[in-house]
C-alpha cells in the first residue's frame, strides 16, 4: 500500500511536534524515511516567527473542499507544521477579475473565520504575532495578480476587504504591464504606475514575482517603498522565464524589498533530483549577492504539495501554463515537500554554517521587517 506524506507525517510527527518538551531533543517524524530534526532546528524554527509569503491554505478550489470544515489531520499538520503566517493567494484575471476577486475574499475570508480554531485573520504584523502565541496560523489575504483594480481607487476597496499584498501581474499582459511569459515585456503603463501609487498609500505590499524583466525593474523604480518578490528563484542557478535576474535581486534589495525562495522543483533545478539542497542554493545565491537580510521562504505551494494533490487538480495545474514552464513529472522539491518543511529546512542551513540569527531571519525576520514597514504593527 502506498502512503502518503501526509499519512506518514500524521502518524508520528504531529504528536512528536505537540510534545511540550519537544525541543529538547531531536525526534522522528517521518515512519516510512525514519527522518530525525535536530534540536537545534526545532528550538530555531519554535522561537521563530515563520513566514511563508505564498502558501495557499490548500491546493484544492472546489466547492467540496471550503465548503466543509477543515478536517483534524489538517488542523493537526498546520499545528506541527511550525508556521506562523501563509500568504493565501491565486492568480485571477480577466474581464470578470473584480467580481471574481470579491468572490474569493468572501469565500476565504468565511473559511478562515469558520477555522478560527486553527486560522486567524491579520490586518497589521501585530495580528501575526498574536497569532504565534496563540498557536494558530495567520492568513495574509492576497492576489497574485492585480487585474481587479479597475481605478485606483479599487485599491483601497480591496484593502478595506483584507487584501494585504498584490502581484502586478500574473503570467500574461494586463493593464498594469507584462507578465514573465510574455514574449514582449513593454514594462509598467502609465495605468500601472498609478495603481503602485495606490498601493504605497494605502499600505499594500506591492508583489512582482511574475512579472516579466522590464516590469520588474520598472515597478521596483516606481515604487516609493520596499517592495517583494514573495516567490520566484535566481536566473544566475536556473535559466527559466519565471525566476529572476540578478538585476532584479539586486534591484529590489537596494529598495529594502526582500525575496522568498519557491519550491517549485522547475524553478529550482533543471536536473533530478531536485532537493532541499538545491533549494537552499537560491537562498545562499541571494545572499551573497545583496545580503542575508533580503531573502526568505515563499513556497508557492500548501503543506503538503503539487503531487499529493489530486490527478484531476494536478491535471487542470499543469495544464493552465504555457510550456515555457517546463512542468517534470514531479513539481515538488525532495525533502520540501511536507508539512514539517521548516525543520528540514532550518536543518539544511545548519549544515551550511548558517547562524542562528540568520536562520530566524530567513525563516520569517526579514518579512517581519519588511511587511511591518508596509502595514504597520
Amino acid at each position: 500500500m502506498r502512503v502518503s506524506r501526509r499519512q506518514a507525517i500524521g502518524a508520528l510527527g504531529t504528536a512528536a511536534i505537540a510534545a511540550p518538551y519537544v525541543a529538547r531533543a531531536a525526534f522522528q517524524v517521518d515512519p516510512v524515511s525514519g527522518r530525525s530534526y535536530s534540536k537545534r532546528a526545532i528550538e530555531l524554527v519554535r522561537q521563530s516567527v515563520v513566514v511563508d509569503m505564498l502558501a495557499p491554505i490548500k491546493i484544492d478550489f472546489s466547492p467540496e473542499f471550503y465548503a466543509k470544515p477543515m478536517s483534524d489531520q489538517m488542523v493537526a499538520d498546520f499545528r506541527a507544521s511550525g508556521i506562523t503566517a501563509i500568504h493565501h493567494a491565486v492568480g485571477l484575471g480577466g474581464p470578470d477579475a473584480k467580481e471574481a476577486a470579491f468572490n474569493f475574499f468572501a469565500i476565504w475570508g468565511n473559511y478562515v473565520a469558520r477555522n478560527s480554531h486553527v486560522l486567524t485573520g491579520i490586518g497589521t504584523f501585530a495580528d501575526i504575532l498574536r497569532a504565534k502565541r496563540d498557536g494558530k496560523v495567520a492568513v495574509i489575504m492576497g492576489l497574485q495578480n492585480a487585474d481587479h483594480f479597475l481605478r485606483p481607487a479599487d485599491v483601497k476597496t480591496f484593502y478595506d476587504l483584507g487584501q494585504r499584498c498584490a502581484q502586478l501581474t500574473y503570467n500574461s499582459q494586463n493593464r498594469i504591464g507584462s507578465g514573465a511569459t510574455d514574449r514582449v515585456d513593454g514594462g509598467v503603463s502609465d495605468f500601472g504606475a498609478e495603481i503602485i501609487k495606490a498601493m504605497n498609500a494605502v499600505g499594500m505590499l506591492v508583489d512582482v514575482s511574475h512579472c516579466g524583466d522590464r516590469t520588474t525593474l520598472d515597478a521596483i523604480d516606481i515604487s516609493a517603498k520596499p517592495l517583494s518578490i514573495t516567490h520566484s528563484n535566481c536566473r544566475a542557478l536556473i535559466e527559466h522565464p519565471r525566476v529572476k535576474t540578478d538585476a532584479a535581486i539586486k534591484a529590489m534589495a537596494a529598495k529594502g524589498g526582500v525575496m522568498g525562495i519557491t519550491g517549485v522543483r522547475n524553478f529550482v533545478s533543471k536536473t533530478d533530483p531536485t532537493t532541499i539542497r538545491h533549494y537552499a542554493d537560491h537562498i545562499d545565491h541571494v545572499v551573497k549577492l545583496v545580503g542575508i537580510e533580503h531573502v526568505g521562504i515563499g513556497t508557492d505551494s500548501d503543506l503538503y504539495g503539487y503531487d499529493d494533490t489530486s490527478p484531476e487538480m494536478n491535471k487542470m495545474l499543469r495544464g493552465a501554463y504555457k510550456d515555457s514552464y517546463a512542468f517534470r513529472e514531479k513539481i515538488d522539491v525532495d525533502g520540501f515537500d511536507h508539512p514539517l518543511k521548516m525543520y528540514a529546512l532550518a536543518d539544511e542551513l545548519i549544515r551550511r554554517s548558517y547562524s542562528d540569527a540568520n536562520i530566524k531571519a530567513v525563516l520569517g525576520g526579514n518579512f517581519q521587517r519588511l511587511l511591518t514597514a508596509t502595514w504597520g504593527g
